[in-house]
C-alpha cells in the first residue's frame, strides 16, 4: 500500500493545492468522507464545507462551497466551484458567501413554489453554509434568509 496519495485541488481561478497527501477530508454532499491512498474508485460531489489535506507539509484547510471529487488509488482531484485557503477567508468572503446562498434560495422559493424539490436543495446550501460558518468560527447572524 501507498504511502501517499497526489491531491489536486483547483477552483476556477487556479490552481490551489498539488501535493502527495497522507489523508484527505472532503465535504461530500452524502457526507463527510476521509480518503486515504489505494481508495476504491468514486465520484462524488461537494458540498460547502471544509476540506482538509494532511501531507509531509503539514495540515491544510480549504473552505469549499461545491464542486465535485474524483477518486482514485492513486490520486484524488477537486475540482471546486470555489475554493479558499481557510486562512484567507475573511468576515467579508463569508458574508458574500452567504448572500450568494440566500439570493440561491429566494429564487428557488419564487419560481417553484409548492415543489419542494428545488427549494428544499437550496435551504439545504443555506444551512451546509450556516454549518460551515460554525465550522470556521464566522458569523452568520443577520446573513439567513427568514422562512
Amino acid at each position: 500500500m501507498a504511502d501517499t496519495v497526489q491531491f489536486d485541488l483547483v477552483s476556477p481561478e487556479r490552481l490551489l493545492a498539488s501535493v502527495e497527501a497522507k489523508e484527505v477530508l472532503i465535504p461530500g454532499a452524502e457526507g463527510d468522507m476521509t480518503v486515504l491512498p489505494d481508495h476504491a474508485p468514486l465520484i462524488t460531489t461537494l458540498r460547502p464545507g471544509l476540506l482538509k489535506v494532511t501531507s509531509a507539509e503539514g495540515n491544510k484547510d480549504y473552505v469549499v462551497t461545491g464542486g465535485f471529487a474524483e477518486i482514485n488509488a492513486e490520486s484524488i482531484s477537486v475540482l471546486a466551484e470555489r475554493a479558499i485557503p481557510r486562512e484567507d477567508v475573511t468576515q467579508e468572503h463569508f458574508k458574500e458567501m452567504m448572500e450568494e446562498a440566500n439570493a440561491r434560495l429566494k429564487k428557488a422559493q419564487d419560481a417553484y413554489q409548492n415543489e419542494p424539490g428545488p427549494v428544499d436543495e437550496a435551504a439545504k446550501l443555506l444551512a451546509d453554509m450556516v454549518a460551515m460558518g460554525d465550522e470556521i468560527g464566522l458569523s452568520t447572524t443577520a446573513h439567513v434568509a427568514a422562512p
